[in-house]
């Protein structure tokens, strides 16, 4: 059987547009939910509005609905596609890799498989752009699932936050957490680990010392040999402008996207979001 691989991601994957557009990525929106209305992340909202309305609003998310997952499925169906790839991020931040995992037993005459990449943003796209290159290059299906997987052990992302507040809102870390690093001005390089769940990957003193522990992150990461390199921000145009223009005198970087965080994500961030995603390679 002559394989039609199509590639589905969601909206917290965070890749450039254009990149998207160029590889045929469909992408699942997460929503953005207000008291007056509900938005289709990066569809009828953009991050800096979700910014621009805090801290007087601060939204919930939610991930894709059962309907829309099935709509999105039935039109990649109708277009002829015999295979889907579906990349998501991580089951331990969000429910929309469970989501997709069952509407996807619906789908019986397509071979689907539904990846729980335990990451976001970035990270989440650098699997699903690495996998949309394994699909133009002509790969078989089970030998992009194999890369993809094996990639995953090659991904890190770190970043900071300008407040705890807007993590601990949502649940994703405790008020004493908050509250403490609010105090000492301490500031977490957040991480994820393996379960795909966040950790404090190590702390710095003020704002300035965690961007410059960021640098040091990748400038450490070169010297062991060439990576793939993602920088982003959330509501923090200035700094990233600063950091990515550093972090480009760098050697040994074999490819470098800049991009910003999906308003859903933003949502659990608040503005200030720097982060470095980095890709080793083999």
């Amino acid at each position: 059987m002559v394989e039609k691989i199509a590639l589905l991601t969601d909206s917290a994957c965070d890749l450039p547009k254009e990149l998207i557009e160029q590889f045929c990525i469909k992408v699942l929106p997460l929503s953005v939910i207000y008291p007056d209305k509900i938005y289709q992340d990066r569809v009828n909202i953009q991050p800096q509005e979700v910014y621009d309305r805090m801290p007087d609003e601060i939204p919930t998310t939610s991930m894709p609905t059962p309907r829309e997952i099935s709509t999105i499925l039935e039109e990649i169906r109708d277009q002829g596609f015999t295979h889907v790839l579906t990349v998501h991020l991580s089951s331990g931040l969000s429910g929309t890799y469970e989501a997709v995992r069952m509407v996807a037993k619906d789908f019986e005459d397509m071979v689907i498989k539904v990846v729980d990449t335990r990451t976001l943003s970035i990270a989440t796209g650098w699997m699903a752009l690495e996998a949309a290159r394994d699909i133009a290059a002509g790969l078989s299906f089970q030998t992009i699932i194999e890369n993809i997987q094996q990639l995953q052990s090659r991904i890190n992302i770190y970043y900071v936050l300008e407040t705890l507040e807007y993590l601990r809102r949502g649940g994703r870390i405790g008020a004493v957490a908050a509250m403490l690093g609010q105090f000492l001005h301490l500031k977490p390089i957040i991480s994820v680990n393996t379960e795909g769940k966040y950790f404090t990957y190590c702390k710095a003193r003020g704002r300035q010392k965690s961007i410059e522990k960021l640098a040091e992150i990748v400038e450490t990461a070169v010297q062991k040999g060439p990576i793939k390199l993602a920088v982003m921000h959330g509501g923090a145009r200035d700094e990233f402008q600063r950091l990515l223009e550093r972090l480009q005198q760098l050697p040994n970087i074999k490819e470098l996207i800049a991009s910003d965080i999906s308003p859903a994500l933003g949502v659990h961030t608040g503005p200030g979001l720097l982060g470095v995603c980095v890709v080793e390679q083999n």
